[in-house]
């Protein structure tokens, strides 16, 4: 038994390791040849007669200095010319994955160093543990997972999860990204997923199992499609079959080799024949963090930082990263610290965090003097979005008002909403219309005029009442159907599939929707010019101000937030 073990791992060493065994012995002869012939040399010198020594002797030095130069010369020009024509321009360059293996244990990703995605790391969690006892499955019949596919927006862990499985498991893990097997040659993409997968068998015969890891995967596994004859789908479409078949072919032996794609782009980009069972067999969708999730990841990031924990209120910063990815958290903090070092001082504050926020979101501030006339106009904008979502957008809340110039924008009122919503409903969409609207009836009661400072206001309200009415059927006329979808021409038929009536209609019901948004946002204003007023001259003043500073202005008028 243990004889028959030796032969095997004897095997698999020279599987992996042939090209090193050939070196080591090139090496082993060359140096004992050498000894042969300085043995066989010293001989023949010993028999020599004395005055043929001495002349050789007179001129051994210069030979050896010029052998020695010439064969390094020699060796050097050898050397670079085959490293050259095999590894960077032959076929072995082009075809062979480079990637190195990592052992689980190295990768050190810890089951708890995964935070913000509980359901995904339930589902996870399942994968290792049968990926760890692949026996017992087996006792009841079941064949362990082949594929296990990621889902979801950019930053949110997709990575991170997928070094925690390799770390959980123990096992070999070869991460790749999908764009490294695209080239220009064909052929040359099907050959390096050959290559990568023999190299994966070698490891998991070794170890009892491996994993790969391809990032982007839609860089490589998206749909195939006809070739038109320049090449490049051909190529891509290898690619995609020789993949399908190493994760589903005629294979001598299942090996326990598991592949984990991620991709940031809906599913349907990829090819179907990859999504069906037997390839990947699992789905985990990694999501934006919820407001649980938020809380866990800050309290997780600032405990590596030092914070003023009297200052910085995580429940309230968590409501306020509405949308924020577990990536965009971490560099939040990270920026956040670099502020407080740039200013000297010992603690991150709630102001610091505020400052790195609006210096990833807008950029750094701009060295920008305002007129008073424009500070004041500026100050009006701001404040009428403020008061608008306060009092009449129960969805949203004002975390901050500020009026300091940064990238493109002259100031910004942040009103994140109050809690996640997936399906927005025809209320809310009308709140964020007069949310957005609020700028410009601000300006046009308090100045008599209004500024281009709007534009980006009135994008974000019709881009919402239009797809109210085109999309969502929400317009007063009652035209149900989404619109869109047949507002197009078929490719040289010239017919339009809606009638310039309907498309009249449509246009009259988006506009009637932001009017009648328009009269209740002046009439609330008007209203509270007094809210307005001192809000507008508190900016002008200050600048900015706070969640705090603003609860206590719509206070001391007896408001409050919107039901």
């Amino acid at each position: 038994m243990k004889l028959g073990r030796l032969k095997y791992y004897l095997k698999l060493g020279i599987q992996l390791y042939w090209i090193r065994i050939i070196l080591f012995v090139a090496l082993t002869a060359l140096v004992i040849s050498l000894i042969f012939f300085i043995v066989i040399g010293l001989r023949a010198w010993n028999t020599t007669e004395s005055y043929l020594r001495e002349s050789q002797l007179a001129v051994l030095p210069l030979q050896l200095y010029l052998q020695v130069v010439m064969g390094l010369v020699f060796a050097f020009i050898y050397t670079f010319l085959w490293y050259w024509m095999f590894f960077k321009r032959g076929q072995s360059g082009f075809t062979k994955v480079t990637k190195k293996v990592i052992e689980g244990k190295e990768i050190n990703i810890k089951w708890s160093d995964v935070i913000g995605m509980d359901e995904a790391k339930e589902e996870a969690l399942e994968i290792v543990s049968l990926i760890k006892d692949r026996a017992q499955l087996q006792r009841v019949g079941g064949q362990i997972l082949k594929g296990l596919l990621m889902l979801g927006p950019p930053g949110c862990g997709k990575t991170y999860l997928a070094k925690a499985i390799a770390t959980e498991s123990g096992l070999p893990f070869i991460p790749i990204s999908g764009s490294e097997f695209v080239e220009m040659f064909v052929g040359v993409g099907a050959a390096r997923i050959r290559s990568l997968f023999k190299k994966a068998r070698l490891m998991a015969q070794f170890e009892g199992g491996c994993i790969i890891f391809i990032d982007e995967i839609d860089a490589v596994g998206a749909q195939r499609g006809l070739d038109m004859g320049f090449g490049g789908t051909t190529e891509h479409n290898t690619t995609v079959n020789q993949l399908l078949v190493e994760m589903d072919g005629l294979k001598e032996q299942d090996n326990n080799i598991i592949l984990i794609g991620a991709t940031n782009a809906p599913e349907k980009i990829l090819d179907q024949a990859l999504l069906r069972p037997g390839r990947f067999d699992r789905k985990i969708y990694v999501d934006m963090p919820n407001l649980e999730d938020r809380q866990k990841l800050l309290a997780y990031y600032l405990s590596r930082i030092k914070y003023d924990k009297e200052d910085v209120k995580i429940d309230r910063l968590a409501r306020m990263l509405i949308g924020y990815s577990p990536a965009e958290i971490a560099n939040l903090t990270k920026e956040a610290a670099l502020i407080t070092i740039r200013f000297k001082r010992e603690l991150v504050t709630m102001k610091d965090i505020d400052e790195a926020r609006e210096r990833i979101v807008l950029g750094i501030k701009r060295r920008v003097r305002y007129s008073e006339k424009e500070k004041w106009a500026t100050a009006c904008h701001e404040a009428g979005h403020a008061v608008i979502t306060y009092l009449m957008v129960p969805t949203r809340d004002v975390f901050k008002i500020t009026i300091t110039p940064r990238g493109q924008t002259g100031g910004v009122t942040w009103t994140p909403d109050i809690e996640e919503v997936f399906i927005p409903d025809k209320n809310k969409l009308l709140g964020e219309i007069k949310s957005a609207l609020g700028s410009y009836a601000a300006e046009k009661i308090k100045l008599g005029y209004t500024t281009s400072g709007v534009s980006g206001d009135f994008t974000s309200a019709f881009t919402i009442a239009h797809n109210m009415v085109w999309r969502w059927g929400m317009g007063k006329s009652g035209l149900l159907g989404n619109f869109h979808a047949l507002d197009r021409y078929y490719p040289g038929s010239g017919t339009n599939f809606i009638s310039e009536d309907i498309k009249s209609n449509l246009d009259n019901d988006v506009q009637e929707i932001l009017q009648t948004c328009m009269k209740e946002v002046e009439e609330v204003l008007k209203k509270e010019e007094a809210i307005l007023d001192k809000l507008a001259k508190e900016l002008v003043i200050k600048e900015e101000l706070n969640y705090d500073e603003i609860e206590a202005i719509f206070k001391e008028f007896g408001k409050n937030r919107a039901q």
